[in-house]
């Protein structure tokens, strides 16, 4: 897996990542041709109706996780540490890490946190377990920044930055997700880095690319982030549809008779004069 992106990377071909919840949607991005799938703890507001991602759980996350490994064969599939299941102590970091993996058939672990987490990753990959970092505009530290802000801009916070970068890579994080920061600063970090960087709010001078499903399908009628892309009006599509389905129903439109199974006449008459 280290080395898919690596090539792709020196390569100069962009990697595709999608984040994905459940089985059906796994099986729809396989067969589109994902390079790799996140199953990100944004499951918290996307899937669970949270405010935000800090209420997502380890077992929220292996029960997601799973699904999507039911529906995919050949995707290389990311895992999210939840909120607290690595901050506090090394030795839980690895075993909920290893739960991951045992139980939610996560290829790479994902963790957000920098240079102050190096001692985290190390462990993790000393288990054997590949990690993804998180850097720049982390949402478990929403509170921290006050809120979704972008990250970087000023250049204490951009040099702070660079060293995370750097200080994930030396741990042996085997790629970085870029979050929320300036274009210009994103192309030094991937330039600087051997890893693959994945961009999400980051310009398209990253090596990769990650949207929440459900952002790119225009599905979340909630909010819509300066860097989402509707590749679809999802929200619209859906809501035609299912006020379609009412109106058949109302209207005895649906279910037609192509959907209906037969009964023989001899047995319906026999029915009718017993019960009706």
């Amino acid at each position: 897996m280290k080395n898919l992106f690596t090539v792709k990377k020196k390569s100069g071909k962009k990697i595709s990542m999608i984040t994905c919840y459940d089985y059906t949607s796994a099986r729809l991005l396989e067969k589109a041709g994902v390079d790799t799938v996140l199953v990100g703890d944004s499951l918290g507001m996307t899937m669970l109706g949270y405010d935000s991602t800090l209420e997502v759980t380890m077992e929220d996350m292996i029960h997601h996780a799973r699904a999507v490994k039911r529906g995919l064969k050949n995707v290389l599939t990311v895992v999210d540490l939840p909120f607290m299941s690595y901050q506090n102590d090394v030795a839980a970091a690895v075993n909920n890490a290893g739960r991951l993996v045992k139980e939610g058939k996560a290829n790479i672990v994902k963790l957000e946190g920098g240079e102050e987490f190096a001692d985290v990753i190390k462990a993790i990959t000393r288990a054997s377990i590949p990690v993804c970092a998180h850097i720049g505009l982390t949402p478990q530290s929403i509170n921290a920044f006050g809120g979704f802000v972008v990250q970087g801009r000023d250049i204490e916070s951009a040099r702070k930055i660079v060293r995370d970068a750097l200080a994930v890579e030396k741990a042996g994080a085997v790629m970085v997700v870029l979050e929320g920061i300036p274009t210009r600063l994103a192309e030094i970090i991937t330039k600087l880095l051997k890893i693959p960087t994945i961009g999400i709010g980051a310009g398209n001078v990253t090596d990769g690319q990650v949207l929440v499903m459900q952002d790119l399908l225009g599905l979340n009628i909630d909010f819509k982030p300066k860097f989402v892309k509707h590749f679809m009006n999802g929200a619209d599509i859906f809501v035609t549809a299912f006020k379609d389905y009412i109106s058949e129903i109302e209207t005895l439109s649906f279910p037609g008779a192509e959907h209906e199974f037969a009964l023989n006449d001899e047995i319906y008459q026999t029915l009718k004069k017993e019960y009706l």
